[in-house]
């Protein structure tokens, strides 16, 4: 199965409980759920006129919604062309979960790598068995989707930008049937203001879930 790229690129992966892992950002293009603060709102349509040849996707800036059409044979290619070493592969977006990635995340299984998944959790994920499902519950967002069941339960990682106690709120209200069983739980405090953090802080503490900085950007790094 082949699915749009729109980007791919090495780095240090800068949140959540793989914070500081060498990873392969794999970009997918698509989103139609509207968050009015991403940061990639070049990734939501998928145009024709954006398409361009699978290794003008590879290390390549992402902030023009070009797109190539790659499978996992392709991209594993792709990386040992580059000399990529790192072998941990997050799949990303846009929103991946708009693609089955059964065949992709098996290719990348089945070569070595450990494969994580970042996703609103507004549409069904559809992976491998060991992947790790990071979902980040985009609550009332733009497009109208709803945060879907199936995604909470699969997830292995449930992370939450939060500023105030009411998307604390949301939150909870969203996890209230949810069995949280062997789940972990990050709040990441939006934009590093400082009020955010000192609330994820003091709520992490009371509720032993797991603080997320968003490293990266502290490194000025992608």
């Amino acid at each position: 199965m082949n699915y749009p790229v729109n980007e791919v690129f090495e780095t240090i992966q800068g949140e959540g409980c793989f914070t500081g892992v060498p990873a392969l950002f794999v970009r997918l293009q698509g989103c139609p759920v509207g968050c009015a603060w991403c940061d990639t709102k070049q990734t939501w349509d998928v145009l024709a006129d954006n398409k361009v040849t699978p290794e003008q996707v590879i290390t390549v800036d992402g902030t023009i919604g070009r797109w190539a059409n790659h499978d996992g044979a392709s991209l594993i290619t792709a990386f040992k062309a580059k000399g990529f070493t790192a072998k941990h592969i997050v799949l990303t977006g846009g929103e991946p979960c708009l693609y089955d990635l059964t065949d992709i995340t098996h290719d990348f299984i089945a070569a070595g790598y450990s494969v994580q998944i970042e996703t609103s959790g507004t549409f069904e994920v559809k992976c491998h068995q060991d992947v790790w499902v990071t979902v980040s519950p985009k609550i009332n967002m733009k497009g109208g989707y709803k945060v879907l069941e199936q995604a909470l339960i699969r997830a292995n990682e449930i992370k939450h930008p939060i500023a105030t106690q009411n998307h604390i709120d949301e939150l909870d209200e969203l996890l209230a049937d949810i069995d949280l069983s062997g789940k972990t739980i990050c709040l990441q405090p939006i934009s590093q203001k400082v009020r955010a953090t000192e609330l994820a802080m003091k709520t992490c503490i009371a509720r032993n879930w797991r603080l997320s900085i968003q490293t990266h950007k502290y490194l000025n790094i992608d």
